[in-house]
C-alpha cells in the first residue's frame, strides 16, 4: 500500500475500532500477545537479519535492536499487562451542575489515528500497538530501516490475529518505505492523522517537530543527572549512580551527568570512580573533582549537554544545591532528574524548581519507564508540556469532549 492508502485505511478504521468494548479489547490483546510467543521464530529470524546489517552501528544501538527469546516474551507480556489495566475510554471527569439546571462535565474519548516514527527499537512497536488499541485508536507506524525486517515480522503476526478476531486489521498498519522522502510525507499527512510521536534521537525528533504539519507530542533525549548533596549517604549514593549510568548505558533514562557538592568529593569519588573505572565507565570531570576521579580526563564545557548513550559520565562540582539545580536546568533535556539527599528541605527545593518530566528524590533515574510507572507499556517520554509529560501510558493517548445534560434549556 500507498501512503495514501494506508491514510485512508486508518481513517475508515478508526470508528471501527474507537466503539469496540473494553472485554473485546482485552481479548484481543491477550490474543496478540499469545500470537507473538508463537511467531517467536518468525520474528528472531527477521531481527537476526537485522542484526546482520547492524554491525557498523554503535554497540548501543545494537543493543536496543537486538530481539532475545527474553526480550520477546517481554513485549507479549507488555501486551498481557495492558489489557489487565484500567480503560480509560468513557470515564467520565467530574459532572457540575450550573445555575441553569445543566449538567457539564467531560468524557475520555480516543484521539484518533496516532502515527508514530521512531528508531532501532522493535519493541516500540508492540507498545505503540497495545497503548493506541487499548484506548480505541489506530496506530500508523514508521520503524527506522535498521529494524524493518523486526518491524514488518510483529506487525504481520499482529494483523493476522486481528483478522482472526474479527478486527479491522488497519487498526495496526506499518509504513514498509523506510526512505526519508517517505518520511517526509507523512508528516504532513494531517487529513488522516490526529497526532504524530517520534521517538528516537535527538535529530529524528528535531525534524518531525520543524516539519510536521500534524501536531506532535515530543518526546524527548534524556541528558540526566544525579546531584549528590551535601547531606548524601555516600553508600546510597554510589549505588544510585552506578545502576543510572550503567544498568542500561543505551536508553534515554540513563544517567549522562553526575552533580556534586563541594564537600562530599572526598568522601565519594574515589569509591564511586573505582566501581564506574572497574565497569569501563569513561569520566570526564571538572578541574575540583578530577584529582578525586580514577582514570579521569578532563570535562569541556560542552560535556555537560551531552547524551552521550555510552559509558561515558560527565563529573560537575558545585558549592551548595542553588548551583546544583541552576547547572541542571541550564544542561538538562526536561527528561529524568534525581537528588540524593537525607535533607527534607533540599529535597522539596530540588523537586519544586528542577524543570523535567520526573524528578527523583534517592532514586535511580533508570525507573522513567512505563512499565515501572504500572503502565504495563509507554508509547514514549513526553518532555513538553503539552498534552502529556512524562512516561505516556493509557491516559495518555486520550483526549476529552464535554458532555451535556440538560431538559429543555435554552439560552436567553
Amino acid at each position: 500500500m500507498n501512503l495514501n492508502e494506508i491514510g485512508i485505511n486508518a481513517k475508515n478504521s478508526e470508528y471501527l475500532i474507537s466503539r469496540l468494548t473494553a472485554a473485546k479489547k482485552n481479548e484481543v490483546l491477550t490474543a496478540c500477545a499469545n500470537a507473538l510467543l508463537e511467531g517467536k521464530n518468525r520474528i528472531l529470524a527477521a531481527n537476526e537479519c537485522d542484526m546482520k546489517h547492524a554491525t557498523s552501528l554503535p554497540l548501543p544501538i545494537q543493543d536496543r535492536l537486538l530481539l532475545t527469546s527474553e526480550r520477546l516474551c517481554a513485549m507479549a507480556d507488555g501486551l498481557t499487562q495492558i489489557a489487565k489495566l484500567p480503560d480509560p475510554i468513557g470515564e467520565v471527569l467530574g459532572m457540575e451542575t450550573r445555575p441553569n439546571g445543566l449538567m457539564i462535565g467531560q468524557k475520555r474519548v480516543p484521539l484518533g489515528v496516532v502515527g508514530m516514527i521512531y528508531e532501532a527499537r522493535p519493541n516500540v512497536t508492540t507498545d505503540a500497538f497495545g497503548l493506541c488499541f487499548k484506548t480505541g485508536n489506530v496506530v500508523i507506524l514508521k520503524g527506522g530501516s535498521d529494524a524493518i525486517c523486526s518491524n514488518k515480522a510483529i506487525v504481520s503476526i499482529l494483523r493476522e490475529t486481528l483478522q482472526h478476531e474479527g478486527i479491522a486489521q488497519d487498526a495496526v498498519a506499518l509504513i514498509e518505505d523506510t526512505s526519508h522522502e517517505t518520511t517526509a510525507q507523512f508528516m504532513k499527512m494531517n487529513q488522516y492523522v490526529d497526532v504524530l510521536i517520534p521517538r528516537g534521537g535527538a535529530g529524528l525528533i528535531r525534524s518531525v517537530v520543524e516539519n510536521s504539519t500534524i501536531p506532535v507530542i515530543q518526546t524527548g533525549t534524556g541528558n540526566c543527572h544525579v546531584y549528590i548533596d551535601v547531606s548524601a549517604d555516600p553508600a546510597m549514593a554510589e549505588d544510585i549512580v552506578v545502576n543510572a549510568k550503567t544498568q542500561r548505558t543505551g536508553v534515554c533514562n540513563a544517567c549522562e551527568s553526575l552533580v556534586i557538592h563541594e564537600s562530599m568529593l572526598e568522601k565519594v569519588l574515589p569509591d564511586l570512580s573505582k566501581r564506574l573505572d572497574g565497569l569501563h565507565v569513561e569520566m570526564r570531570a571538572d578541574e575540583k573533582a578530577l584529582p578525586y576521579v580514577k582514570n579521569g580526563i578532563p570535562a569541556e564545557e560542552k560535556d555537560w549537554g551531552t547524551e552521550y548513550l555510552d559509558s561515558i559520565i560527565s563529573i560537575k562540582t558545585v558549592k551548595d544545591i542553588g548551583e546544583a539545580i541552576a547547572h541542571i536546568n541550564k544542561y538538562n533535556t526536561k527528561h529524568s532528574e534525581s537528588i540524593v539527599t537525607s535533607n527534607y528541605f533540599h529535597a522539596q527545593q530540588f523537586l519544586d524548581e528542577i524543570d523535567a518530566s520526573v524528578v527523583y528524590v534517592n532514586a535511580s533515574t533508570r525507573f522513567t519507564d512505563g512499565n515501572e510507572f504500572g503502565f504495563g507499556a509507554e508509547i514514549g517520554i513526553s518532555t513538553q508540556k503539552l498534552h502529556a509529560r512524562g512516561p505516556m501510558g493509557l491516559k495518555a493517548l486520550t483526549t476529552t469532549k464535554y458532555i451535556v445534560y440538560g431538559n429543555g434549556q435554552i439560552r436567553p
